[in-house]
């Protein structure tokens, strides 16, 4: 059980703690801990010693929570106890039936006291030079002492003075109380809180009460004349005095009470399940009227274990949450101070320019007063590191609430900050607005032109008016998979409003131009397809003669000869010419069925034209190469026609 154990240096900083703590800002933190399940918890004046039983070790962390060392082989080791001086730490192994004492500078054991086959201690306490502990299991449980003031430290059970336990007690003693142990038989409804005389090596009881039994943890008050009891059902811990064990006050909380711990100041700190999600840490800064309530966790808080310490000075709480694999240590730095909680409501959207209304609420255990002053930021794209709105006065109610007319468009965001003062934590939140922006003109030339293979193409695009930003880029995405979207002129418009860039055309593409907006201008985008021919060009071979006849151009073949076309075409994988050739007869030409060639890798296709060339003696004929957008194989180009070639034969 945690007993509290300082020496007068660490009561001195706890008496000079409340000045120093209203000046440090808010902040607390969680440190993740390698703890099975909760376990006992104690501090000196640099570490916090945890019990692990399941793991069978006691993790050490610094005053930061941070993990600085492990004592392992430590069977199912149950509760913590420290030397008046924090050189020792004591600890109860349940697994071993024994006491061990760890040297807390090496963190290795220094000394083992067996208690007995079958006797599994599971509390103990320091008292005067000797080790009083609590054992064994439901009605065969009982109190033994270790004497460590004799040159050979010996072990004693069965020293319950006549009382019958249910369950092992949980023990508290106080070095400012001599001679006093109190235990608290926990483990039935009708236990009493027994408080013993240990003044010598033989307990007597001085008074005994029963205070509902089911006791969950317990803490003396700094001079150890009082106890304060986290019982079961009441909902409230309660503080007896041990003289008597009458009852001087209790400490009102939301839910059922696990453990609690006292700071050498008396400032009372607990936990509670918190089945509602409403609080689980409690500290009755101001005494039992007006606690300070937090919310450290959103699960249930730790049970059965002494699961919260103060640091050895009483100016930090740390308590264990989240159980389990996500164990962690939430240090809390001004437990004193209130908890505040700030709330800021901003409308979802506005236009820019217009006045638009911000309330919020600041709410704590201790309200705060009207005209408290609210530090007010406005964040937005002309100020994105924050530009100062002043002070803003805290309203009745802990309600506030301020207009503003934001110059600037986009997301503007708000920040409320409460910078806190002696009695209250700080606290800061902030909310966004969609302030509208203008739709600027933007336009870029030549959509839906086709160009010949190769042309360089002057694109024009066009801004109109904005705020600030003049800068427009322009991308140019060629069709075809293997080339890339690509960025080819970043720049700002001229005094026209224009930015321009000439490509070279060789396949069809998309060019657009991008404005990424400012502050009272939205972004904006516009596109423009164009097209590019292939280049196409058809020779032929094998005539005799070209003879300039009937208006064009003819190849002369002789009947024995096959004229042999050649066709040179801009190469893309798997490209084909449409091959067409038709007859002339009586004033019109009549075609054929046409037929696709592959191009080689060159880009080359040759086709020689079989046959019966004797019939074909005195017909003209005609022949044409072309590339048809996505019946050639691909869809990269603009449909493109070569130029026809005229030829007929002769005998």
């Amino acid at each position: 059980m945690r007993k509290r154990s300082l020496t007068a240096a660490a009561i001195l900083a706890a008496l000079i703690g409340p000045t120093a703590l209203a000046v440090p800002s808010y902040a607390d933190t969680d440190r993740p801990i390698p703890l099975s399940d909760a376990g006992d918890t104690v501090a000196d004046g640099h570490h916090l010693y945890l019990a692990d039983r399941y793991q069978h070790q006691v993790v050490v962390t610094d005053t930061t929570g941070k993990v600085t060392g492990r004592i392992p082989g430590l069977p199912q080791v149950r509760d913590l106890e420290l030397s008046p001086d924090g050189a020792t730490l004591y600890a109860a192994l349940y697994g071993a039936d024994k006491i061990v004492a760890i040297d807390t500078t090496r963190l290795t054991v220094t000394a083992e006291y067996p208690t007995g086959a079958g006797t599994a201690p599971s509390s103990v306490a320091y008292a005067d030079g000797r080790l009083w502990f609590g054992y064994g299991d439901q009605w065969e449980s009982g109190l033994g002492v270790v004497d460590l003031t004799t040159e050979t430290p010996t072990v004693t059970l069965d020293l319950a003075g006549g009382h019958d336990f249910a369950g092992p007690p949980k023990l508290y003693t106080d070095p400012d109380n001599p001679g006093t142990l109190v235990a608290l038989d926990a483990s039935i409804s009708s236990g009493p809180v027994v408080v013993y005389d240990v003044s010598t090596a033989t307990p007597a009881i001085r008074v005994s009460a029963d205070k509902g039994g089911f006791y969950k943890d317990a803490a003396l008050t700094p001079d150890g004349q009082d106890i304060v009891v986290a019982g079961p059902g009441t909902r409230a811990l309660t503080e007896y005095r041990l003289s008597d064990l009458a009852e001087v006050r209790t400490y009102p909380v939301k839910d059922q009470p696990e453990t609690v711990s006292i700071a050498p100041d008396g400032t009372v700190a607990a936990t509670v399940l918190d089945t509602d999600d409403i609080g689980d840490t409690y500290v009755f800064t101001n005494g039992p009227a007006r606690p300070s309530v937090r919310n450290v966790s959103h699960d249930w808080m730790p049970w059965g274990a002494h699961a919260i310490s103060w640091s050895a000075d009483g100016a930090k709480l740390f308590v264990q949450k989240d159980p389990g694999s996500s164990a962690k240590l939430h240090r809390i730095d001004r437990p004193r101070a209130y908890e505040t909680k700030l709330t800021v409501d901003a409308p979802a959207s506005a236009p820019r320019a217009k006045s638009l209304k911000v309330t919020g609420k600041l709410t704590s255990g201790l309200a705060l007063p009207a005209g408290t002053p609210l530090k007010v930021t406005r964040t937005d794209m002309e100020s994105p590191d924050g530009k100062s709105l002043g002070t803003k006065p805290l309203g009745t109610g802990g309600t506030f609430a301020f207009t503003d007319s934001p110059p600037s468009g986009g997301r503007v965001t708000y920040t409320v900050t409460y910078e806190g003062d002696a009695a209250h934590t700080g606290a800061k939140a902030a909310d966004s607005v969609a302030v509208s922006r203008a739709k600027p003109s933007l336009t870029i030339n030549n959509n839906g032109k086709v160009y010949a293979y190769g042309k360089d193409v002057k694109f024009t695009a066009h801004l109109g008016t904005t705020y600030k930003n003049r800068t427009v880029e322009i991308w140019a995405d060629p069709f075809g998979s293997d080339k890339p979207n690509k960025r080819v002129k970043t720049g700002k418009v001229d005094s026209h409003g224009n930015l321009s860039v000439t490509l070279d055309l060789k396949r069809d593409a998309k060019v657009t131009a991008k404005f990424s907006g400012d502050s009272r201008y939205t972004s904006a985008s516009a596109a423009s397809t164009v097209g590019a021919k292939v280049s196409v060009s058809t020779s032929v071979g094998n005539h005799y003669k070209t003879k300039s006849v009937w208006n064009h151009t003819y190849y002369f073949f002789h009947k024995t000869k096959n004229p042999l076309i050649a066709t040179k075409m801009s190469y893309y994988w798997g490209r084909a010419q449409k091959f067409e050739y038709q007859v002339y007869y009586q004033g019109r030409w009549y075609p054929g069925d046409p037929a696709y060639f592959k191009l080689g890798s060159d880009g080359v296709s040759r086709v020689s034209i079989t046959g019966d060339h004797g019939q074909d003696v005195g017909w003209r004929f005609r022949v044409r190469s072309s590339y048809i957008n996505g019946s050639s194989g691909d869809s990269v180009n603009s449909t493109t026609h070569g130029a026809w070639k005229y030829f007929t034969f002769t005998k």
